[in-house]
């Protein structure tokens, strides 16, 4: 008796087998990347082959470092694909590559598992400061000799009528179409046609601190988050750009424009790592004339935390790059340690705040500064970059 109801679970494993696939099934990933600021939802549709069952396909999605989950995996069937809808909250703006699943077949009772081919895009999470999609307005200093004009939509009261767009956080209501908003029952907005070029050079400055690597790979993220942002939003301008990251040594995006210049701007940006070696300051300034000509207006990207940093941009501006630093606050990741009393607490974070007030009031003799604490609002940053007298001051 107990070897005849043993029977049926000696059999099931060899029956599982039989009834599967032989070998890995073929499984074909489909995404999109949804949601805005904070929020990211990413709506996967796995279709297996014929001969397999949606519902045996086993998903398991890992979380991005820096990456909340909101809720546990909504997974259900979808005709003949299996629908994942996935719900992530971003505490600070980031630029990172979606991570590959794992899916694995499994039989109806869970014996057998087989592993799949996976067939899958890279998906990618692009958040930065909602102010930074009309960073490409400002007008930018010519680096060519004769460097042309180029037709752009750059937005403004004069130039030809180009089209109508969804409007931005920052369009002025003379700016709104209200007869086609009304009609579409959204905001638009008139968008108009100039001719311009200019060049801009964005830096990273990837060396460690004194401030750990957790803190430095935060601020990493968010400065990789912000140079894309910022890269994309004079692209779309027509403006030329080009990015360079500097650890030990130098990697350089040259000047281009255009749409492939976007994807070698994300690609150096996803490679982009805290470095272990820091270089000295003057090999960045020198290796900068190697990629790019003097008089380019120049974004350096540091959180101002070490000597060598406040190096970095001296050195930038005495090759001849009029410079602007915007820099990520560490006081907005980094905890204070636990005092006695809260009135120590109190003084330990007024005194990191006078530290820090110190430390770009220090670094304005050489170049402008923006002190970047609200990591999810660049509109003083914006503003400031439309100031030319401010941000073009003098070469040293």
């Amino acid at each position: 008796m107990p070897l005849f109801l043993a029977f049926p679970l000696l059999l099931a494993p060899v029956a599982a087998g039989l009834v599967g696939p032989r070998t890995s099934p073929r499984v074909v990933l489909d995404g999109t990347v949804g949601g805005s600021d904070r929020s990211v939802r990413l709506d996967i549709r796995l279709t297996p082959p014929v001969d397999v069952r949606p519902e045996s396909l086993d998903v398991r999605y890992p979380v991005p470092a820096g990456v909340e989950e909101v809720h546990p995996p909504v997974v259900g069937r979808d005709g003949p694909s299996l629908r994942v809808q996935l719900d992530w909250r971003l505490p600070e703006p980031t630029l990172l590559t979606v991570p590959t699943p794992t899916v694995t077949w499994k039989d109806p009772l869970g014996l057998v598992e087989r592993s799949t081919v996976l067939e899958a895009p890279r998906l990618y999470i692009e958040r930065y400061p909602p102010e930074l999609q009309r960073a490409g307005a400002v007008r930018l200093r010519r680096t060519l000799a004769l460097p042309g004009e180029t037709r752009s939509r750059a937005v403004g009261e004069a130039g030809e009528f180009f089209g109508i767009r969804d409007a931005a956080p920052g369009d002025p209501p003379r700016r709104i179409n209200w007869r086609a908003s009304a009609r579409a029952g959204r905001r638009l907005a008139n968008e108009y046609a100039l001719d311009r070029t200019g060049d801009l050079v964005i830096l990273l400055d990837t060396r460690p601190t004194n401030l750990g690597p957790d803190v430095d790979g935060r601020l990493l993220a968010v400065s990789r988050g912000a140079a894309f942002g910022l890269a994309e939003a004079f692209l779309r301008d027509k403006s030329r750009v080009g990015v360079a990251t500097y650890g030990e040594f130098l990697h350089a995006v040259p000047l281009a424009s255009g749409r492939t210049q976007r994807f070698r701007i994300r690609e150096l940006l996803l490679r982009t790592e805290l470095s272990t070696a820091p270089g000295p300051a003057e090999r960045c300034a020198v290796a900068l004339r190697r990629y790019y000509p003097a008089q380019t207006t120049t974004v350096v990207l540091s959180p101002l935390a070490s000597e060598t940093q406040h190096h970095l941009v001296a050195h930038v501006r005495r090759r001849g790059f009029p410079t602007v630093v915007l820099s990520p606050s560490y006081l907005a990741v980094q905890s204070v340690e636990a005092l006695a009393s809260p009135e120590d607490e109190a003084l330990a974070q007024r005194y990191t705040r006078l530290r820090r007030r110190e430390e770009v009031t220090r670094m304005w003799q050489d170049a402008p500064v923006v002190d970047w604490e609200e990591f999810w609002s660049l509109a003083g940053f914006v503003h400031f970059l439309r100031r030319p007298s401010v941000r073009e001051r003098g070469v040293a």
